[in-house]
């Protein structure tokens, strides 16, 4: 386990419990929601934090990381939408075609962000439709559960996809740095360590 993995690994936790605020409060963390979308349309990058911004804009994903894997988690359904996550990442490398397709929306959500800014409700919009049209026909699917109030409004729909799609983001970054099942099952005192330090890294750099 290095820190490339635990950061990747960190940017699929942030993910998943933003979409978990998202369905039970209707809320989400905005700076935490900004590095994810953000990420998404950073799809070539040199460093795996550079995806987010640098380790700050993975705060949020660092402190669940650490809470969900130090053998006292919190809330479970963060996990498990983790865990879907990176499964439909390992259904996606089947589908090269889907793969393209992904390359090709985001590229083309991109122009709109240079004019409009990463978390606009247009760009959320754009991104949930595409992960609807791809990464939802794959099975199983992310099941995401919470208040009914809030899982039937549609802008907080698009941004729980948009969320998600930022979620097999980090899950691809996870893989591309050799982030893999065994890790996280026999290597989860290593990955808490180095969260650890990441997370202070992180507060550091917030402020």
């Amino acid at each position: 386990m290095n820190e490339a993995q635990v950061i990747a690994l960190a940017g699929v936790f942030q993910a998943a419990a933003l979409v978990r605020t998202t369905a039970t409060t209707g809320s989400q963390d905005a700076a935490a929601l900004e590095a994810t979308i953000a990420s998404i349309l950073r799809v070539d990058v040199d460093e795996t934090a550079d995806a987010f911004g640098g380790t700050a804009g993975l705060r949020l994903g660092l402190e669940n990381l650490v809470q969900q894997l130090d053998r006292a988690p919190g809330d479970l359904a963060v996990s498990q939408i983790a865990v879907s996550v990176l499964r439909v990442e390992r259904k996606l490398v089947a589908r090269p075609a889907m793969l393209q397709t992904l390359r090709e929306g985001i590229e083309a959500i991109q122009r709109q962000v240079d004019h409009l800014g990463v978390t606009h409700a247009s760009v959320l919009a754009r991104l949930s439709e595409l992960y609807a049209s791809t990464l939802s026909n794959l099975r199983p699917r992310v099941v995401v559960q919470g208040n009914p109030l809030y899982l039937q409004q549609p802008a907080q729909v698009e941004r729980i996809r948009a969320t998600l799609l930022g979620g097999v983001r980090a899950a691809v970054l996870w893989r591309q740095v050799g982030g893999s099942q065994w890790q996280l099952l026999f290597k989860r005192s290593q990955a808490v360590m180095l969260a650890r330090g990441l997370l202070t890294r992180a507060r550091l750099e917030g402020g």
